[in-house]
């Protein structure tokens, strides 16, 4: 059985609000507090000693007046109080925001200017780590190649399966839908001219020469350079690479190189695969959308596709490798003693060898227009 709530009263007397009765939900909301506040505009204190129950409401209610009807000269103090009553109040008053509280400052162009100064040269810090850590992993390769012994043959094919054949599924639908993509898109331009014969050439040389090695380094970069950043990042907060230290490993040799060569040996293969994937699916969208025969597509892709489009595709892709292992590791090495840094690190590694990657394509294609290929 619970008790009827016992109205609210208030009384003013010699400078003091009194309250009595229940300062709860139901009491509170019902009080005009604006009259409130006119009426005991000169008390100077707040007194609940004849107060029966107080919830989160009341000590609400007594922390508002006590900050509008005092000021810094002349506080409001609360009097009357319990043990219990003044602990709740004391809870209320360390939950509510601060009165007035100062937003973040307004950024000025001096600001925005330091802003960009520490993010440029923090990019240039990381540039120069990329670099040196680029020139460990060429001079370990550089020293295998002298002491073929030290190579982990082992590790380098393991990681040859993880990187290559296990992503020739997702390379080669990925490629062939592009390529279905390209011949149905080109097919519905080229047909306002009567040229849907250049189709064909449409497809080979957006596939070999750009498309087929971007698009795979992309997903390589997606799949694989993440999962070099988690691996090594994991090993680098179980101490496990302090403890290769230790006994006289080099880490570079014995997890980088052999994931860094895996990846240069594979990507011009699933390169390959791609370019294949995207012309038969090209092809046969072609057929269908075209009434392109396969015949007539394999005579006009043999007879006008220069097999420098193909080279090109092919020349790429062992740099956009040595991009993504390196940045993978690298990012793995940086990983810190907990989680989140592994998290953050792995999403930097995707993000930066994909934007890596696609700036490395530009200069290429750059270089080779410049060069006439």
């Amino acid at each position: 059985m619970t008790l009827a709530a016992k109205p609210v009263v208030i009384e003013i007397l010699g400078g003091i609000m009194a309250f009595s009765g229940d300062l709860s939900v139901v009491a509170v909301g019902r009080l005009d507090i604006e009259r409130i506040v006119r009426d005991g505009a000169s008390a100077s204190a707040l007194d609940i000693g004849q107060v029966r129950r107080l919830d989160t409401a009341g000590a609400w209610l007594l922390l508002e007046l006590q900050r509008r009807l005092g000021s810094p000269d002349r506080p409001v103090a609360l009097q009357g109080a319990s043990d219990a009553q003044m602990q709740l109040v004391e809870t209320v008053r360390c939950n509510l925001a601060a009165e007035g509280k100062a937003g973040p400052p307004r950024r000025t162009l001096s600001d925005r200017l330091e802003a960009l100064g520490r993010a440029t040269f923090a990019g240039g810090k990381v540039a120069l780590a990329l670099t040196g850590f680029l020139g460990e992993v060429i001079a370990a390769l550089a020293m295998t190649l002298l002491r073929p012994r030290r190579l982990r043959l082992t590790s380098v094919v393991h990681h040859m399966q993880e990187v290559g054949w296990k992503a020739v599924p997702i390379v080669a639908l990925m490629s062939f839908l592009i390529g279905v993509v390209l011949a149905f898109q080109g097919a519905t331009q080229l047909r306002q001219f009567g040229a849907e014969v250049f189709v064909v050439d449409l497809i080979a040389i957006s596939v070999l020469r750009e498309l087929g090695i971007l698009l795979t380094a992309i997903i390589v970069a997606g799949r694989s350079g993440s999962a070099f950043t988690a691996a090594i990042g994991s090993m680098k907060m179980r101490e496990e690479i302090d403890a290769m230290r230790t006994l006289g490993l080099d880490p570079i040799v014995v997890l980088v190189m052999p994931r860094v060569l895996a990846l240069i040996l594979m990507l011009p293969i699933l390169g390959f695969i791609a370019d294949i994937a995207g012309l038969v699916g090209g092809a046969i969208m072609s057929w269908i959308e075209l009434g392109v025969s396969p015949a007539v597509f394999r005579s006009r892709l043999v007879a006008d596709t220069d097999v420098w489009h193909f080279g090109v595709g092919m020349i790429k892709a062992p740099f956009f490798a040595l991009i993504i292992g390196v940045i993978g590791c690298y990012e793995g090495m940086m990983v810190e003693g907990d989680a989140e840094s592994l998290g953050q690190l792995t999403s930097l590694s995707v993000v930066l060898s994909i934007f890596m990657v696609i700036v490395a394509d530009a200069m290429f294609s750059i270089f080779f227009a410049v060069v006439g290929v």
